[in-house]
């Protein structure tokens, strides 16, 4: 694939402590690597000065663009809405803190220019690429609920929740229209659904540091997660997956992106 057109979607709720270095980063890698990228941050209904410092930087970089949530509705859903309306030919999202820095997207780009329809960036296959490491508690969690990821899901991924992953636009406009989880817990949902449909899925090993603001409870957030990877296979036990794909092979019934308010994007 030769000089696709890239979106990188940036999920963003309350990230103003954050978000400019973030931005810095971004647009600096997409100007010296070359890329035709467009960037663009979902806030998810922030309460602080997330959105001012995004249109601060709208006013100096063309490629820069912002999309506003009803309100706060998940990660999942912030990614979703942000894939839905990305026109790259390589779309992508990464995490607001960018524990894996945005060069190692080149690693993403590289395995969908091999044949991979899914890239997904992994902590756990490559531990020497870590560079701050998570403290023993996180750690344990992780590796938990990635083996019963593995074990209810039949997912055979290291990492299924590294918030790095790319998509062939046309892979991502199908998987993102069946996506139902819309927190924490949509990772692997939406890694199930591209197996289901036979997508090609590499595991990519990419740099990463572990940043001590991430806002994840393992607590709190992974009890909701292992409730929602319940739903996921309620819902696939249940045939609703099946049937949706039924429907979208109906252009008639095919499913809309969310609806997002107040959105400010650059002619």
């Amino acid at each position: 694939m030769s000089h696709p057109h890239i979106s990188i979607i940036i999920p963003a709720f309350n990230e103003s402590a954050r978000i400019e270095r973030t931005l810095e980063r971004v647009l600096e890698c997409v100007e010296t690597s070359g890329w035709d990228a467009e960037v663009t941050v979902v806030d998810d209904g922030s309460t602080d000065d997330t959105v001012a410092i995004v249109h601060r930087w709208m006013e100096r970089s063309n490629c820069l663009s912002l999309l506003r949530n009803p309100g706060n509705k998940g990660k999942g859903y912030s990614v979703r809405n942000g894939l839905l309306q990305a026109t790259g030919d390589i779309v992508m999202f990464t995490d607001a803190d960018l524990s894996a820095p945005i060069e190692e997207a080149a690693r993403l780009f590289a395995a969908i220019d091999q044949g991979a329809d899914v890239a997904i960036g992994s902590r756990w296959l490559d531990r020497d690429r870590q560079t701050r490491h998570q403290p023993l508690y996180r750690r344990f969690f992780g590796r938990c609920f990635n083996a019963l990821t593995r074990m209810v899901m039949g997912l055979p991924f290291a990492d299924t929740q590294c918030g790095f992953k790319a998509f062939r636009r046309s892979a991502a406009q199908v998987i993102f229209r069946l996506q139902r989880i819309e927190r924490w817990g949509f990772d692997p949902e939406i890694l199930f659904i591209a197996r289901k449909l036979g997508y090609g899925v590499k595991e990519v090993p990419v740099t990463w540091g572990h940043d001590e603001r991430s806002k994840m409870s393992y607590l709190k957030d992974g009890a909701k997660m292992l409730e929602e990877m319940a739903i996921i296979r309620s819902n696939s036990v249940a045939g609703r997956y099946d049937r949706d794909i039924a429907a979208m092979k109906d252009t008639s019934k095919m499913v809309t992106p969310p609806v997002h308010m107040h959105s400010s994007v650059r002619d």
